[in-house]
């Protein structure tokens, strides 16, 4: 398959984290997440942790969204070698219509980042985009639901567009991505009428045509608008990747 990346695409590199060193950091982590805006399975999020003191660039490395699935799937063994740690946690379509999407976001976040903690300990977190889910919320009073205590509580900086500047956060999209697809398409061999192998659950016209004749599964958020059919009450689709 050709590369859907453009001839204008310019390469992360690992400016921004170098200035990290700065503060006396050495382990940066990059975070990003996939699946956001799909009607069906989960969030995604991945943290790729590098060494400041010894890393050097990686070629090939771009946005998950500007990589072909070989490209990305080719990627992997060798962003896992360049990674002083990484790792990549899930949250389910359930959490999401329970917990609402920033509350799954975060807990898929700290699955990952307990991945990381078996290897090392990140001295700073950067996040895509511009606003920071992935931070370990204070405990609040007790009529607040679900507050968390655990969690990362490194400092986190967001930056828009870190996926397409940011070495660290673009290896984490692409590990992300690599495991949720493949997820989707797993899932996919139980319920193949939503053709999730080809979608990975996100708003094709076909995904929302099947979800109007068969319903929903269990892996999709009930809590959206599903189908082809507004109904009241019901919010649309999430924006995000």
């Amino acid at each position: 398959m050709a590369s859907v990346r453009t001839a204008r695409s310019k390469a992360p590199t690992l400016s921004f984290e170098r200035t990290f060193t700065q503060a006396g950091h050495r382990y940066v982590a990059g975070c990003d997440e996939v699946g956001r805006g799909a009607l069906a399975g989960p969030v995604s999020v991945g943290l790729v942790v590098i060494d400041l003191d010894a890393v050097k660039g990686l070629r090939g490395v771009r946005d998950s969204k500007l990589l072909s699935a070989a490209e990305r799937t080719a990627l992997v063994p060798r962003i896992r070698r360049w990674a002083a740690a990484y790792g990549v946690g899930h949250a389910s379509a359930a959490e999401i219509d329970a917990n609402g999407l920033m509350a799954a976001l975060r807990a898929a976040g700290n699955r990952a980042w307990e991945q990381v903690l078996a290897t090392v300990r990140p001295d700073a977190v950067i996040l895509d985009g511009n606003h920071d889910w992935l931070s370990v919320r204070g405990q609040g009073s007790l009529f607040d639901t679900g507050p968390e205590s655990t969690g990362c509580d490194s400092p986190v900086t967001t930056r828009i567009k870190a996926d397409l500047d940011c070495l660290s956060v673009a290896a984490a999209s692409v590990l992300a991505k690599v495991e949720r697809d493949a997820l989707m398409a797993s899932l996919a061999r139980e319920h193949p009428e939503y053709g999730w192998e080809v979608n990975k659950g996100y708003a094709t016209a076909a995904h929302r045509a099947a979800i109007d004749g068969r319903g929903p599964s269990d892996y999709h958020r009930r809590s959206w608008r599903l189908g082809s059919t507004e109904r009241p009450g019901v919010p649309g689709l999430e924006i995000g990747g």
